[in-house]
């Protein structure tokens, strides 16, 4: 897909198709009043039968305007003008995207871009049509023995900025959109594979096809005897039940020469959770092929920061293992050692994240960081507490805290912050070690597993992101998201603004 932007009048626009708005009470957008002032009022002659009046999610799709020189206009639907903000204006570029694709048009002129979108500039307006247009176009059908073929491929779009002084902001946004959606599209790509190709070791090479890609990328790959001799007991007793080996991961993206100190990413890379011998029932394993989506949401926001070449050091830390049940896998009041020293009694084998994190969490200590950030499908728990719209956000520093909260709402991808409370660290007591995997009781189980990190990152400004209602998708629709990309990539881009 290529993107475009310029100015222009839509009555000269050479193209397959032209897209614009249409209000409640059948009030046209600026533009379309202009395709109607061309047309001798051709369009409003339409909205007076009735054909459209203007509601969320309506289509018109008018053929041979008079005095045009598009072969097609697209109106959609815009809801009431006074109430136009983020989400209505991302719902409305996605169902125009939508109905486009339809029409066999190779290439369109796009002047939804010039509606008042409440508080949100022209930069952030074309970078979220370029989000959504790739996300919306996004199909992933590698095992499909027959594959569906469009009659004609959405190849161009050109989308219009008012002025001329508009256009080196929107030129960046493009850049901006394209690279998140390439990063958001990498991660959905890894999430959607099947657990059988995507093991620990593929995850190992994607990192490295990345440094391949991108030179200002490096990668390093840690084998179990590695991991070993780091102590890392707690990620290893989550591997060991597997003939798929463990693997620690780590990239380093250099956007600055001088030793500024870097953002660490941290991501859990479970490829397939069964709960290991704390055995999930069988239906609650589907979908369990996206325990991964944080270790490859780190993949994406690094490449993503890497294609935009940002001014800024990121270092990106997976933990990556199959949990498997078995006679070498870990028990229940099994007792291990962490990279720390702690020790935790494993009580529960399905609450495996946070003991491959916590290792990950206290190896980031060498990397001498600014922050870091994990980022996990954690708790079913963190699913209840929020749904599928907002990341649950836990930090130890209100600052990191607010500028992921900000990002998130810049970005689309929100996420709301929960409390890492010392109140809750008793239920996470255990007679034997020094901290138990699970809590008793077992209430607020997104909490207790942040407060479980938490004890790793003294050393640090932290945050955790449980992604496990917002990285993937259920049902039908089953797939990944490749969320938290866009709030990962947003809080870089306003780290480099600083």
């Amino acid at each position: 897909m290529e993107f475009s932007v310029k100015t222009g009048h839509p009555e000269k626009q050479r193209t397959n198709c032209i897209i614009t708005g249409v209000f409640e009470n059948r009030r046209l957008s600026n533009i379309a009043e202009r395709l109607d002032d061309a047309s001798k009022g051709y369009l409003g002659n339409l909205l007076r039968r009735g054909d459209i009046d203007g509601k969320p999610g309506q289509v018109l799709l008018i053929h041979n305007v008079p005095n045009t020189l598009c072969d097609r206009v697209l109106l959609i639907g815009c809801g009431r003008e006074r109430e136009l903000g983020d989400k209505e204006f991302r719902d409305i570029v996605r169902k125009a995207v939508k109905a486009l694709s339809q029409t066999g048009s190779t290439e369109a002129v796009v002047y939804l871009t010039e509606l008042n979108v409440k508080g949100r500039n022209t930069h952030w307006k074309i970078r979220q049509t370029v989000e959504i247009t790739l996300e919306t176009l996004y199909t992933f059908d590698n095992f499909k023995s027959k594959k569906e073929k469009d009659r004609r491929t959405l190849r161009r779009l050109v989308l219009t900025v008012a002025t001329r002084r508009d256009l080196p902001s929107a030129e960046r946004a493009v850049l901006e959109g394209e690279a998140i959606a390439r990063g958001m599209a990498l991660t959905k790509n890894l999430g959607n594979l099947p657990p059988n190709v995507c093991t620990p070791i593929y995850l190992a090479k994607e990192a490295e096809a990345l440094s391949t890609q991108f030179p200002s990328i490096s990668t390093a790959v840690l084998d179990e005897k590695d991991i070993a001799a780091l102590k890392m007991g707690a990620f290893l007793s989550v591997g060991q039940g597997s003939k798929n080996p463990p693997r620690l991961i780590t990239l380093e993206y250099r956007g600055r020469k001088d030793k500024q100190k870097p953002v660490v990413l941290v991501g859990k890379g479970i490829t397939f959770d069964t709960g290991g011998n704390s055995l999930k029932p069988p239906m609650s394993m589907i979908g369990m092929k996206y325990d991964m989506a944080g270790a490859a949401a780190i993949l994406g926001a690094i490449r993503a920061a890497a294609e935009l070449e940002l001014p800024i050091n990121v270092v990106g830390v997976i933990a990556a293992a199959e949990n498997m049940p078995g006679s070498n896998a870990s028990r229940p009041e099994d007792i291990v050692t962490t990279m720390s020293g702690t020790t935790v009694e494993i009580l529960n084998t399905d609450a495996e994240g946070r003991l491959v994190l916590c290792d990950a969490l206290t190896y980031s200590e060498r990397f001498d960081p600014d922050v870091v950030i994990d980022i996990a499908t954690l708790t079913y728990a963190c699913i209840l507490a929020l749904g599928t719209h907002a990341s649950g956000l836990f930090s130890n520093h209100n600052p990191l805290a607010n500028d992921l909260i900000q990002a998130g709402n810049t970005s689309g991808d929100r996420c709301w912050q929960l409390p890492v409370w010392d109140d809750y660290q008793d239920a996470l007591s255990s007679p034997f070690a020094d901290v138990a995997n699970i809590g008793n009781p077992p209430e607020g189980g997104a909490i207790l597993a942040a407060c479980f990190l938490s004890r790793f990152t003294k050393q640090y400004n932290w945050a955790h992101l449980d992604v496990a209602g917002t990285a993937s998708r259920g049902g039908k629709e089953r797939a990944a998201t490749g969320r938290p990309v866009p709030l990962l990539v947003q809080y870089l881009l306003d780290r480099c603004q600083k």
